[in-house]
């Protein structure tokens, strides 16, 4: 299996590459008034309205640096419901790639109400890095109202 790493403050995670459609540099965006802590905005991504999360935002509470590898991602976030939304996520770092398999990473042993995005670990050279899990980075409430929202502007 493939994956994108990235850095959030000095640690690393790891991203499947599958669930990434594409890596961009980041662009201006729509800021949201009163949006939910870590939605960064929104973007237009070939003609369609894109909902962006910095991740740094979310998991450290300070927006991700401007740097050149500061990326866009665009990811396919899964609804819960067979379908597909694309979403944005920005990383810091997201330059390089990992091929590890799936049961190469173990569970941590640490449950995390807060940030139940973070899987399982491997190590390497860089020392510990953590899966990423894109279905689980926005809680419900917050999924509804950028998706739903999202598709009422587009109508």
């Amino acid at each position: 299996m493939l994956f994108l790493l990235l850095q959030l403050g000095t640690d690393y995670y790891a991203i499947q590459a599958n669930q990434v459609v594409e890596v961009l540099p980041v662009v201006k965006l729509k800021t949201l008034p009163q949006a939910p802590a870590g939605v960064a905005g929104v973007f237009t991504y070939r003609g369609r309205s894109v909902p962006v999360l910095d991740l740094v935002q979310l998991t450290l509470g300070r927006p991700a640096h401007a740097r050149r590898s500061t990326r866009l991602l665009v990811v396919n976030y899964p609804d819960g419901l067979g379908g597909h939304h694309q979403l944005g996520l920005i990383a810091e770092h997201a330059t390089e790639t990992l091929r590890r398999e799936g049961r190469d990473f173990v569970e941590t042993g640490v449950k995390n109400d807060g940030a139940p995005y973070l899987g399982p670990v491997t190590e390497d050279a860089r020392g510990l890095i953590q899966w990423v899990r894109i279905e689980k980075l926005i809680p419900p409430p917050v999924r509804d109202l950028l998706f739903n929202q999202l598709a009422e502007a587009e109508v």
